[in-house]
């Protein structure tokens, strides 16, 4: 995949999408076959990744948390501080930095984890449906801010989920999976304008695609759901 481009990963229940990330993340060996990554960036670690289970530490404050990635790669204390402060500040949750993770809603939680993971200024981003659990109004609002924050830095993204329409939203480019075991069914490229917002999608634009995309994945999930009886 080309640099800089936000792809989405969309497929049935158990088709294996959050396998396939996890290997990509080098936490997952593989049994077969082979994946090439470019060589990464002096400096730079090669990704980092957010999942949907808000991986952050229940012990450690908001402002920890951001800093963690940078600490364990041995950022003197003031620049990590300096640098979470300011994803903080881009995520609107400067002013929770001394509180705990208890003390923070879902979606305020996720916020921190995303802001963690790109405080490290990875080369790749790995998100493995880092909004499915959240509420609808507060996914909507977290979906407007990372379509903010990717405009403005053009990290190369790999997203795993399971709304065409989320996929459709931020995707550049949407890999639809089969059904278990998971193979690349086919690709759609999005070619829905930037800077894109929630409002894309009341688009007929959009609802054509989005209905193009169901069309192509609906025979895989009916297998998958007819594999579990």
């Amino acid at each position: 995949m080309p640099e800089g481009q936000f792809v989405c990963i969309v497929g049935p229940s158990g088709c294996g999408k959050s396998t396939f990330l996890r290997i990509l993340a080098d936490l997952t060996p593989l049994t077969s076959g082979s994946v090439e990554i470019a060589p990464g960036k002096p400096g730079k670690p090669l990704n980092s990744v957010v999942f949907q289970e808000y991986a952050i530490f229940p012990w450690k404050t908001v402002i920890d948390n951001v800093a963690f990635g940078l600490q364990m790669r041995g950022v003197r204390k003031a620049e990590r501080y300096a640098v979470a402060d300011e994803w903080l500040t881009r995520v609107g949750l400067r002013k929770f930095r001394e509180f705990y993770p208890s003390q923070l809603s879902g979606g305020m939680k996720q916020r921190v984890s995303i802001a963690r993971a790109l405080a490290t200024d990875p080369e790749v981003l790995l998100m493995d449906e880092p909004l499915g659990a959240l509420d609808a109004q507060t996914k909507t609002v977290l979906q407007g801010e990372l379509l903010r924050i990717w405009e403005e830095h053009r990290k190369t993204v790999v997203y795993i989920t399971h709304s065409i329409d989320e996929a459709v939203l931020l995707g550049d480019r949407v890999v639809i999976m089969t059904a278990h075991p998971g193979t690349n069914k086919t690709e759609f490229m999005v070619d829905l304008p930037r800077p894109r917002g929630i409002e894309a999608t009341s688009t007929p634009e959009f609802a054509s695609m989005t209905g193009r995309i169901w069309s192509a994945l609906e025979d895989e999930v009916r297998k998958a759901m007819e594999a579990q009886l």
